[in-house]
């Protein structure tokens, strides 16, 4: 092999590990990308829970007060009762599935 032969070998040698590491250095940030995603959508989920419970309660709320209120209310109050009853229904109805 000539000195010019020689030369390209050694800078192919040299560009193949400049891109191993290169590959590795990608592959751990992209590691560390996928753990870091993981726990931002199980902060998402408990998140949408914790909306959820907070939802429900705020729900509760309002229908204990449109019981509370006036009879002038309490036509709301049996509507959202009823609201109440026919989603307790459907909830049934998808536990006997």
């Amino acid at each position: 092999m000539s000195i010019a032969q020689n030369n390209l070998a050694d800078q192919l040698r040299v560009n193949v590990q400049k891109i191993k590491l290169l590959l590795e250095n990608s592959q751990g940030k992209n590691q560390d990308l996928l753990i870091e995603n993981e726990k931002l959508n199980n902060k998402i989920r408990r998140q949408e829970l914790e909306f959820q419970e907070l939802n429900n309660k705020y729900e509760s709320l309002k229908l204990a007060k449109a019981m509370i209120t006036s009879s002038d209310e309490s036509h709301d109050a049996k509507i959202k009762l009823n609201q109440i009853v026919r989603e307790i229904d459907k909830c049934i109805s998808l536990l006997n599935r």
